[in-house]
């Protein structure tokens, strides 16, 4: 079977033309840094060569699908489909998620088949573990050493006995290969003894290589035994705990969190976990109460913690935790199951869904993942031309959902709902250039869009009509290649520094220091890790979050849920803790009819603490800053393993 390729005639045409990197530099030096791979001459891609391999892997899948199931494939539509394809994600009128730009393509997709790796998030639930108690955990590990994020809920809790292992079965060795599927074994084979009362088992951790050798497959370098034997550890100490006692809720979050932990360890540079609890639990709500459970200090920053909230609740418990650190996020699940839109309109859609994504911005059933792709209206002159963008944005999402997982749970949840995400991006620099009546239009118009393109592509590839089809994701990354703000969100300042890390022996750090940036050792891991900052200039106009209320970021949310979010709206509503923390009370009670999930976050002052990500700096410091830097030079650049972006691919998914 002949593979798809994107005429190498039409490719020359691009090879030397100037991507629109945004932010002084910013977009292209997070693309050198998160996307670009290395190719087999040991240079790095350029971006029309990334596209390349992008688009062939995406048009790949598509023809392997239709010739396997005898569909009829025609060589020069999808050409000419795929030219298009290219083109508009070369200027970045659309893109797929960090995860896609950084595996379709390539042999994790192409050879092993991994197409797990290219979604962004996952959800699974532990309301049914007492039919399979492991089940849960090792879903999570598994997802997450693939880079995809994982939400999960503690609706198990006291539903399994820790019977503990049983001592008169001999003790078993377990040699541990150096794989993904090795270290998420080792784990599954302990909790088995704890909850299936097994023989006790012991690792041989000598398989697994060093400290500091290459990871091929998933790039970095090896973090050796030590997480993996820490995670075994620690596991064992919290089951030993409840003995004989029903799981309890605290114990579910210690091992999700405490496999959050050794996989960031691991070599996973971010994680991305979500737990969803009870909001009438304390155990729960205290969680990251570290005066309560200091034991949990350790790994307790993995998971954003969230609530299942109640229509018509009280709200006065939650908004005393929230004023302090932001947490707990809530989510509608009432809402999320009877609504695809919320505008009124009962269609039950969603009945099976039971949680959602660590950002919040996709319902879920309990092991299903999702694939976002993100589109940029501000970068378009006209709607009819942000239509077209979104053929191709929907096309990409709908072919990801043709991939295969190694989840029997999940092929299942995947064949039958075909659940992708429309995202937009650059909503703040929109409304604030062209207004909010056009964004309206372009919302309304551009979701009836995108129904008839799945109609017409669920028949082309005889699969089922998807059943949601988009949402504002937070963006992180991938805005910023673009130069956009980040989904619906506002920024913080106009002029403010843009910190991003990279390793001390990065290939990237020469071209940076004869560019004029400055670089400095993080002050967390000196001896690993440099931090260059970057100046950025947002652009006039645009409104900044200190000028904007939590009523109004909170209508804005609601907008967009009412005319395009048919899944969730990903939304962090920044706030003054003294003068808006009374209010969020309120604003629940208000909002709790037109949102399905939200999260809160107290503003940081400036210099909260050293070398945050983002810093607020003013007109004349930017000024002073940008004079001193010339255009960087990465054309030289060879064997920089890329430092992929994984799970949401945001910044505000992270941990709080």
């Amino acid at each position: 079977m002949s593979k798809f390729s994107l005429s190498k005639k039409f490719i020359e045409k691009y090879k030397n033309k100037k991507p629109p990197f945004g932010f002084n530099g910013l977009g292209e030096l997070v693309y050198m840094r998160t996307y670009s791979r290395i190719k087999e001459d040991d240079t790095n891609e350029k971006w029309y060569e990334t596209i390349e391999r992008v688009v062939n892997g995406t048009y790949n899948m598509q023809k392997d699908w239709i010739e396997k199931h005898q569909l009829g494939w025609n060589a020069w539509q999808s050409q000419k489909s795929a030219q298009e394809m290219y083109e508009r994600m070369f200027y970045m009128k659309f893109l797929p998620p960090g995860r896609g730009i950084w595996a379709m393509g390539s042999s994790l997709t192409t050879d092993k088949k991994m197409f797990a790796s290219l979604n962004n998030c996952a959800f699974v639930s532990t309301e049914n573990m007492k039919d399979d108690p492991v089940k849960p955990f090792i879903f999570l590990m598994d997802m997450s050493m693939l880079g995809v994020g994982v939400g999960f809920d503690t609706k198990g809790s006291e539903t399994v006995i820790i019977k503990g292992s049983n001592n008169n079965r001999g003790v078993e060795t377990f040699e541990i290969p150096d794989t993904r599927e090795g270290w998420v074994e080792s784990v599954r084979l302990l909790l088995e003894s704890f909850f299936n009362g097994s023989a006790p088992i012991t690792f041989d951790y000598s398989k697994i290589r060093e400290a500091g050798l290459p990871i091929k497959g998933f790039g970095g370098l090896s973090s050796g035994h030590e997480p993996l034997k820490e995670l075994h550890e620690n596991i064992i100490i919290s089951l030993n705990k409840e003995l004989g006692e029903p799981i309890s809720t605290k114990t579910i979050v210690d091992i999700q969190n405490m496999i959050g932990k050794c996989v960031v360890a691991g070599n996973v540079r971010r994680t991305a976990e979500i737990a969803f609890g009870d909001p009438m639990d304390d155990e729960y709500l205290d969680l990251k109460d570290y005066k309560k459970n200091p034991d949990r200090e350790k790994f307790g920053w993995t998971s954003n913690n969230s609530i299942f909230a109640e229509l018509g609740m009280d709200y006065s418990n939650i908004t005393e935790r929230i004023k302090n650190n932001g947490e707990p996020g809530l989510i509608w699940l009432n809402n999320i199951q009877k609504y695809s839109k919320m505008n009124g309109v009962v269609d039950n859609k969603d009945h099976r869904a039971v949680g959602c994504n660590p950002c919040g911005e996709q319902s879920l059933e309990s092991y299903e993942l999702c694939c976002l792709v993100e589109t940029f209206p501000y970068a378009h002159d006209t709607l009819e031309d942000y239509l077209k963008t979104l053929k191709y944005a929907y096309l990409y999402a709908k072919t990801v959902t043709l991939g295969e997982t190694h989840w029997a749970e999940t092929n299942r949840v995947l064949l039958r709902n075909r659940r992708i995400g429309c995202s937009m991006s650059g909503l703040a620099q929109f409304i604030s250039y062209r207004g909010i009546h056009e964004l309206k239009e372009f919302m309304k118009k551009g979701y009836d869009y995108i129904q008839e393109l799945d109609k017409k592509y669920s028949d082309w590839l005889a699969i089922p009509l998807s059943k949601k089809t988009t949402s504002i994701k937070p963006s992180g990354t991938v805005s910023l290649l673009r130069g956009a703000t980040p989904g619906m969100h506002f920024p913080e300042s106009r002029y403010y520094i843009r910190r991003v890390r990279l390793g001390i022996n990065s290939e990237l750090i020469k071209p940076l220091k004869d560019a004029g940036y400055l670089l400095e050792p993080t002050k967390d891991d000196p001896t690993h890790t440099i931090v260059v900052e970057v100046p950025v200039d947002i652009g006039e106009g645009i409104r900044t979050v200190d000028t904007i209320s939590i009523w109004e970021q909170l209508s804005f949310a609601s907008f967009i849920q009412k005319y395009w979010a048919d899944n969730q709206v990903s939304c962090t509503i920044s706030f003054d803790s003294k003068t808006e923390g009374h209010q969020i009370k309120h604003a629940l009670n208000y909002f709790q009819y037109q949102l399905k999930g939200i999260s809160f976050l107290p503003r940081l002052k400036k210099g909260a603490y050293s070398q945050m990500p983002y810093e607020k700096i003013d007109e004349n410091e930017y000024k002073e800053k940008i004079k001193k830097i010339k255009k960087i030079k990465f054309n030289t650049i060879k064997k920089e393993k890329a430092d992929v972006e994984v799970f949401c691919d945001s910044d505000t998914c992270e941990i709080k």
